[in-house]
């Protein structure tokens, strides 16, 4: 007998394996390749128009299996758990006909105050864990940061900016005064965010859909865009604030609260000469202990650019990912790529390094609502602000 339910499964798990051999035999002629450029270069001060077009192409094929590696691998969707069956077969009946009665008596019993007027109706508990694990999945910097979730809309915690007091003593000896500690409020308020697909009534009519697979697959990466560009470069104001909001000092002055950085030494570029020496210094810049589990973190303009830096014994820096499912290193730190970062120019913040779990917080505040709009005219998605003429369905989570 076969075990058909095994099937997805190992399909992705050949998927994987097969685009990181593709990766790693892109990566042995990309090194081949660029290592003829620079023999060109030293031997008539410029390359071969043909061998920089064929970089260009081993990079652009390096780029897109790496995306691919990245992409999460779905098999098929899991069955509700006993508790949750109830609610998945009112949430199901709301977004197909918007029936709402199950669901509001559901969250009466539940003591909840949602409402679809108002509000929107919460979404089954295996919907929004598939929802937030795509997005952890897709969206960089959630990958990386710390994630907690809460119910409040805004999360509160006091944190020492330079440790608890302490010193030496003998056992009987009096302990002399220590300096006090001192305390920093954080806030951490969560802010709506929102999408509007669209669904045509014959898709609804179709038993075969599944309605929690095809929300997650309409919202995913809509989330995980919006999320991504406010992590890095959000204000504050309606949305998170981004780690490149902070206030940014040369790290020789760095102070609490504020955000070091390392200088290339070149307006807009890496030094011509050993280039890699600013990357030596940026990792360094950083304590032991928020070292060791540290992150790079560039768009693919610039790991393109430290893909060709190579260090003293002509090894390449830049790194393929050592196993299938694994991630590209440099200088044996992990490359995380978020398209929001800034390119390289000048006086731009191109590349971050540290340990974002440390050093960056996203709160969720649980419960993912979905509110149906039956009236709209057009089945079309709306990108402004919600309105009684955005078609299909308003799925919202929160996040800080």
């Amino acid at each position: 007998m076969t075990d058909l339910t095994r099937a997805p499964e190992t399909k992705a798990t050949a998927d994987v394996a097969e685009a990181y051999d593709a990766l790693s035999r892109s990566f042995a002629a990309f090194k081949e390749t660029n290592d003829d450029r620079l023999d060109e270069i030293e031997r008539r001060m410029s390359a071969d128009v043909l061998t920089e077009e064929k970089l260009a192409r081993i990079e652009r094929s390096m780029d897109d299996l790496m995306l691919k590696a990245r992409r999460p691998q779905i098999g098929g969707e899991s069955k509700a758990a006993p508790e949750n069956r109830e609610h998945k077969a009112a949430f199901d009946a709301y977004v197909r006909t918007g029936e709402a009665g199950g669901l509001k008596r559901l969250e009466m019993k539940a003591l909840s105050a949602g409402s679809g007027p108002d509000g929107g109706y919460l979404v089954p508990n295996n919907a929004e864990r598939e929802i937030l694990r795509r997005m952890a999945a897709i969206s960089p910097i959630r990958a990386i940061a710390s994630v907690r979730p809460v119910s409040v809309n805004t999360f509160k915690k006091a944190y020492s900016t330079g440790g608890p007091a302490t010193g030496w003593s003998a056992e009987a000896a009096a302990r002399t005064t220590t300096n006090s500690q001192v305390l920093a409020d954080l806030s951490f308020p969560t802010f709506e965010l929102y999408a509007q697909p669209a669904a045509t009534q014959t898709l609804l009519d179709d038993v075969t859909v599944d309605i929690e697979g095809w929300i997650a697959d309409e919202v995913e990466v809509a989330f995980a865009e919006q999320e991504g560009a406010a992590f890095v470069n959000g204000d504050g104001v309606s949305r998170p604030k981004g780690f490149l909001a902070s206030t940014t000092l040369a790290n020789s002055a760095w102070t609490w609260g504020s955000l070091g950085y390392i200088a290339t030494g070149v307006s807009g570029a890496f030094a011509a000469s050993s280039p890699s020496d600013a990357l030596v210094d940026l990792v360094y810049a950083l304590k032991a202990g928020y070292r060791q589990n540290a992150s790079f973190v560039m768009n693919r303009k610039t790991q393109s650019a430290v893909r060709k830096f190579k260090d003293s014994t002509g090894q390449y820096l830049w790194q393929p990912p050592a196993q299938a499912g694994g991630q590209a290193t440099l200088m044996s730190f992990p490359v995380v790529e978020a398209e929001d970062m800034p390119d390289i120019g000048a006086n731009t913040l191109a590349m971050a390094f540290g340990d974002f779990r440390r050093g960056y917080l996203i709160v969720d505040r649980m419960g993912v609502r979905i509110l149906r709009d039956p009236y709209s005219p057009s089945p079309t998605c709306c990108s402004t602000p919600p309105s009684a003429s955005a078609a299909g369905c308003r799925i919202t989570t929160r996040s800080s």
